[in-house]
């Protein structure tokens, strides 16, 4: 049997249901390469009272080793925020059912239902995009953008990251890249740790955001689209 558990955000939307799912499990894997916990392995192993086996791109991507071993023990995968944000945890899914392993599915909270916290509504988000490392002539992103501004919807720009390596892109970084097309008097969303116990919200001109400095990771911000009337007021709340 193969658990695909959603941790959260954090530690605290962590459920009996886990616990006992992990509890039960063989092994336990812990996919730490697609985003941040808001607590170091080390915690979150004592938290859980388990051990863990590190998941990196790789042995994800070429997942035998973790299907051979669901076809004979209780083995659960655990992954930052839900549980099917990333490509490769559905093909795990799918390959775990081609080959006819019992999987249960637990999932949980993650970017896209944290960014309800900043006042905006989740209906009125268009496409999500993200802004790499390496962007010189990255395109993509101001691409979404301009389709998302023609139907008035909010963009949220996700912000590269390599826990590994513990390299992460800061909102600086991301709204210089931005300003490559918008203006420095632009009003942006930025959020700091979203979801987690010290999250930061913050809803100001571009300019001004520069000046100010965010420990926490990881990053993402938003370029809101027309807003209603309570959406606004929302964000005025956050200045």
């Amino acid at each position: 049997m193969l658990n695909i558990i959603g941790l959260g955000l954090s530690y605290r939307n962590i459920t009996e249901e886990i616990k006992e799912a992990i509890k039960k499990s063989y092994l336990v894997y812990f996919e730490n390469y697609t985003s941040k916990y808001d607590i170091s392995v080390e915690e979150l192993k004592k938290f859980l009272d388990k051990k863990l086996i590190m998941a990196d791109r790789e042995l994800i991507e070429n997942s035998d080793e973790i299907i051979k071993n669901a076809k004979t023990k209780n083995i659960s995968l655990l992954i930052i925020g839900d549980i099917f944000m990333a490509t490769t945890h559905i093909s795990l899914f799918l390959e775990a059912k081609k080959q006819n392993i019992k999987v249960n599915l637990i999932h949980n909270i993650s970017v896209l239902n944290a960014i309800s916290d900043t006042g905006l509504s989740l209906y009125n988000f268009g496409k999500i995009t993200s802004i790499p490392f390496n962007n010189e002539n990255v395109v993509e992103a101001f691409n979404v953008l301009e389709m998302n501004r023609k139907n008035g919807l909010h963009t949220l720009f996700l912000l590269d990251l390599d826990p590994i390596k513990g390299k992460y892109m800061t909102i600086s970084e991301a709204l210089r890249y931005l300003l490559k097309e918008l203006s420095e008097d632009e009003k942006v969303v930025v959020c700091s740790s979203l979801g987690a116990s010290k999250q930061e919200i913050k809803y100001r001109r571009i300019k001004d955001l520069l000046k100010l400095k965010f420990d926490k990771y990881p990053h993402c911000l938003i370029i809101p689209g027309k807003m209603h009337f309570i959406e606004e007021e929302a964000l005025d709340a956050l200045e």
